[in-house]
């Protein structure tokens, strides 16, 4: 790689470090919540609601669609992001 380039990668690695930084502050405000809607379940069964994921899917694909963002990363994201989210809500439901 030639030192241009070297050096356009890097600032391009700070630009991505930025970017992720805004991206865990954003998780953080997503995990409150979902801690509160967690608060709200009475029961286990009620975590997962596929119709409700179902319809978070496909309002992603519509707006990624929209954004020109690559419809395949976006899924990929959420689906795994609403995995980890289930997860957590199992561990941490106490009722």
């Amino acid at each position: 790689m030639s030192p241009k380039n070297t050096k356009e990668l890097q600032k391009l690695r700070k630009k991505l470090d930025i970017v992720d930084l805004e991206l865990l502050n954003i998780i953080k405000k997503r995990s409150i919540l979902v801690r509160k809607v967690l608060s709200l379940k009475k029961f286990k069964n009620q975590i997962v609601d596929k119709k409700r994921i179902k319809k978070i899917l496909a309002n992603i694909k519509s707006k990624s669609i929209k954004k020109n963002i690559d419809v395949k990363i976006t899924n990929e994201i959420w689906k795994s992001m609403i995995r980890a989210y289930i997860k957590y809500e199992f561990r941490k439901f106490k009722k």
